[in-house]
């Protein structure tokens, strides 16, 4: 197992029990107690653990977290910055067009402006996404098949890759748990980045959709570097320094108001 996987792996094992033991983790991930010790060591150097003896424990904060990880509480957060964004993201849909959305939350505030069109092909991993866009007569839904998980609204892994080979897309729209121009866009499901990694290499033009809260925060994995990033569209409570950062490195950037 790779150290990016593992690490993930044992976050996902604190988000649920809060709490885990050296000898736990040695177990159920058939690595030494130095492999362990490293992974902690470095989770905590990124804010997402704290190390006690033997063992770690989620910090507070992230306990408190993990309550916005179920989709629909994560929908309902920055929603007025969400809706402005996919507003001004709306411009770049157009008819006789194949689009690829991911999962997120954001995302899903861009189907409403998805029916003033007609002819166009979606492609996504998105459960509730294709709930939605499935219910417009003038769009064909491709649902890119993976692995359910609970309280998520995304499929999985690798195994929509057969369909999306298929796919040649226009336009990407993705949102990501954080930005910045030495990582590009992150998310902390290794498992999903996997799919969304793919999701990129198959669009024309790769466009970001993130709020204020996004722009500067790095998470576990990469799936877009900033060299496959066409334009990032963000809300006016991103910082104008940031801005300027990102316009500098050849991006354009949309200020939704």
């Amino acid at each position: 197992m790779l150290s990016i996987a593992r690490r993930n792996k044992i976050l996902e094992i604190l988000k649920e029990k809060h709490q885990i033991t050296t000898q736990e983790l040695e177990k159920e991930l058939n690595v030494s107690g130095a492999t362990v010790r490293n992974d902690l060591q470095e989770l905590e150097k990124e804010g997402l653990l704290k190390r006690i003896h033997g063992g770690a424990v989620l910090p507070k904060e992230q306990i408190f977290q993990n309550s916005y990880r179920n989709f629909h509480h994560r929908s309902k957060k920055n929603v007025q910055e969400k809706k402005a964004i996919c507003r001004a993201a709306s411009k770049f849909i157009d008819e006789g067009q194949t689009y690829l959305l991911d999962a997120s939350s954001t995302v899903l505030y861009l189907v409403p402006y998805l029916r003033e069109k007609h002819r166009i092909s979606i492609a996504t991993n998105g459960l509730y996404t294709a709930l939605e866009v499935k219910e417009i007569c003038n769009i064909n839904v491709i649902v890119l098949g993976g692995i359910a998980k609970p309280r998520s609204g995304s499929l999985e892994g690798l195994l929509g890759e057969s369909i999306l080979c298929k796919i040649n897309a226009d336009i990407m729209f993705t949102s990501a748990h954080g930005f910045t121009l030495k990582d590009g866009l992150t998310d902390f499901n290794v498992y999903e980045v996997e799919l969304k990694n793919k999701m990129v290499s198959k669009s024309k033009k790769v466009i970001a959709l993130l709020d204020h809260t996004k722009i500067g925060y790095t998470s576990t994995t990469s799936f877009c570097s900033i060299d496959n990033l066409d334009v990032i569209v963000t809300d006016n409570k991103t910082p104008s320094n940031k801005i300027e950062e990102i316009r500098n490195a050849g991006i354009e950037v949309i200020v939704a108001e």
